[in-house]
């Protein structure tokens, strides 16, 4: 590890402590155990905060899909605990450089990049890079520095959003891959960090026990091959990217249209007419109109990545832009959530967000936001609004949130968090605990519905990818409308996915891969000798280590929420149409299943829970044996 105090420009290096190696296995898991050590009363965009650029110990090795970095921090949306992660060549480089992790924090008193090279870490000065976007910071570092970005250069940089501490900015690097959840890059913008820059040449791993190892390797290859969701040519991601998802869940009327006040695009046409239509934007479309190349990650045979290509104009001018992937996630939000599915648009504008370093979901859905509240005369007094599938604005508006350039701009780069606040208007969040949804609605989807309201990180997909079961059938096909079982299969999956976090490998792994492979792959690599049902525990703990943070900064199950259009007996209810006509989250039913597994008291862990699990609390960890976030009484 190397842990750099930017505020005095040090850099001291140390290792790995064992026991925390074996509990919390690497990269997500014990990125946010550095980050709880902090302590969880500092400020996100403080220069106590820690922000965590975290490999795990199957990162960058033969292992399957395995190129992925995490990012840790205290996020800034509404100080919860969050680990963000992009794939393509950075964890993988980094590994290969002599790092499993790289702890930054205080705050440089100039702009700087950090680069790493050789096992070591030096700070460079960023000032000329101040401002730029991610591209070009990109394209003047690699002139700077004797290296190739892909080939033996990765640059992990914010652009303004993140120097302008958009509460949702990202990092983005050079393959526009962004770690795009939890204000990752407002935190590296508030300590005037520019850009992580990794030069290494391949230096794989060699496994501690190589006939383990083979076998788990071999057994995870042939179900990847042979799945229908990851095998090459068969239909699913190696085509269409994640994109292959937009009809899926539009056909099951599952696709939040128009700040979710529709299941689908055509519940929507049939409501108020109109030409928006879902597959406009799906991946099929991409496929057969502007892809252009297929390009793939480290270690991966899926190749998801679609990368597009588009000559439009905007405004009069002549726009050629040619973008790394078009993701199922940012062609929703950007897409039919903001009352528009013009492709071309919906690539500028994703295009433009990379560039800028801001999440492509929350700026979308910031942006429905927004239209809704235009359409409900919240914004009146600002004299400005912006009106449904407006693309030219959307674009301009994109540059107008990441500089916070006008009143509009800067509210909107506060997320829903702020807007709930400032302009009474919690009725039009899709957020929880500050962030908003991804492209499954809860109303359709019941284990998403619970899926969101517990992700530690605030509303997320990935924290228990339950679409697994209750669309592709996987490890088996559930009723998406029952909640019964739910709250179990939320938390089992939420666990799974906290492993696969932390060795750090694709989560597209486990729509084949099994308890199994992930054992013999860990324990080949590591030379461990793990259970399945240890390494089950220890994405347990993980995820309770993460609660238990959140417990101590202030949030308990009343935080454990969803918006009210979605739930059975709000007020703002809004049933869903189409194929799930009717349905509405069954909240309660929800939340008392799932903290009955989880063995919670009203979203709080117990310190019996603790105990159990083998979380410490005391000295050294920033938070004392006294601070126990159970209620009194338990």
């Amino acid at each position: 590890m190397a842990r750099i105090d930017l505020s005095e420009g040090e850099v001291n290096y140390e290792g790995i402590d064992d026991e925390d190696a074996k509990k919390y296995i690497g990269a997500r898991g014990l990125g946010v155990k550095y980050v709880f050590e902090q302590g969880p009363d500092v400020d996100p965009l403080g220069p106590d905060n820690l922000i965590a650029f975290m490999n795990g110990p199957l990162t960058g090795t033969q292992t399957t899909m395995s190129g992925r970095i995490a990012v840790c921090t205290k996020s800034p949306i509404r100080g919860q605990v969050t680990d963000s992660h992009h794939g393509g060549w950075s964890g993988a480089r980094l590994k290969w450089a002599g790092f499993d992790g790289l702890l930054f924090e205080g705050k440089a008193e100039e702009p700087v990049y950090a680069y790493v090279e050789d096992g070591e870490v030096e700070l460079r000065d960023a000032s000329h890079l101040w401002g730029s976007g991610v591209h070009e910071t990109v394209e003047t570092v690699e002139d700077e520095i004797d290296g190739q970005y892909g080939k033996n250069l990765s640059i992990m940089a914010i652009g303004p959003g993140g120097e302008n501490q958009v509460r949702y900015a990202c990092i983005v690097n050079e393959d526009d891959r962004a770690s795009g959840r939890g204000g990752t890059g407002a935190v590296m913008g508030s300590k005037n960090l520019k850009a992580v820059v990794v030069k290494s040449q391949t230096r794989m791993p060699k496994p501690a026990d190589q006939e383990t190892f083979r076998e788990g390797h071999k057994q995870a290859m042939q179900l990847i091959q042979e799945s229908d969701v990851t095998g090459p040519n068969k239909g699913g991601l190696s085509v269409y990217g994640t994109n292959v998802l937009m009809n899926l869940t539009e056909e099951m009327d599952g696709l939040p249209t128009k700040n979710a006040k529709y299941t689908s695009t055509r519940s929507m046409r049939e409501s108020e007419g109109g030409d928006l239509d879902a597959e406009l934007v799906s991946g099929e479309h991409v496929r057969e109109n502007i892809l252009v190349d297929e390009p793939t990650c480290h270690s991966c045979p899926v190749a998801c990545k679609k990368e597009v290509e588009v000559q439009t104009q905007h405004k009069g001018e002549e726009l050629n832009v040619r973008m790394e992937s078009f993701e199922y996630e940012s062609g929703w939000a950007l897409g039919p959530n903001s009352g528009q599915t013009d492709a071309e648009a919906t690539t500028v504008m994703i295009d433009r967000c990379n560039d800028l370093g801001i999440d492509t979901i929350d700026a979308g859905n910031t942006m429905a936001m927004a239209m809704e509240m235009t359409d409900e005369g919240k914004f009146d007094d600002i004299g400005d609004g912006l009106d449904w599938g407006d693309t030219e604005t959307m674009i301009d508006m994109l540059g107008r949130i990441a500089h916070r350039s006008d009143d509009l701009g800067d509210h909107l780069a506060g997320g829903p968090a702020h807007l709930e606040d400032e302009f009474d208007a919690e009725g039009n969040s899709l957020a929880v605990k500050g962030q908003t949804m991804a492209a499954y609605d809860p109303r359709c989807m019941k284990g998403m519905a619970i899926g969101y309201a517990t992700s530690n990180r605030g509303a997320c997909h990935l924290r228990g990818y339950t679409p697994a079961a209750e669309i592709l059938g996987i490890p088996e096909q559930v009723d998406p409308h029952d909640p019964e079982g739910k709250g179990e299969l939320c938390a089992l999956f939420q666990d799974l996915h906290a492993i696969s976090d932390s060795f750090d490998i694709c989560k597209f792994n486990a729509f084949a891969e099994g308890i199994e492979e992930y054992v013999l792959q860990y324990n080949g690599m590591t030379g461990r000798d793990v259970t399945e049902e240890e390494l089950m525990e220890a994405g347990e703990r993980i995820y309770n280590l993460e609660r238990y943070y959140n417990n101590l900064a202030g949030f308990d199950g009343a935080d454990d929420d969803l918006p009210g259009r979605f739930v059975e007996g709000h007020e703002d209810a809004i049933p869903a149409q189409g194929g799930s006509e009717g349905q509405l989250a069954e909240l309660d039913q929800l939340k008392d299943e799932y903290y009955e597994v989880r063995e919670w008291v009203d979203g709080v862990v117990p310190d019996e829970k603790l105990d159990d699990l083998g979380i410490d609390i005391g000295p050294g960890t920033g938070v004392s044996a006294g601070d126990s976030a159970a209620p009194a009484d338990d």
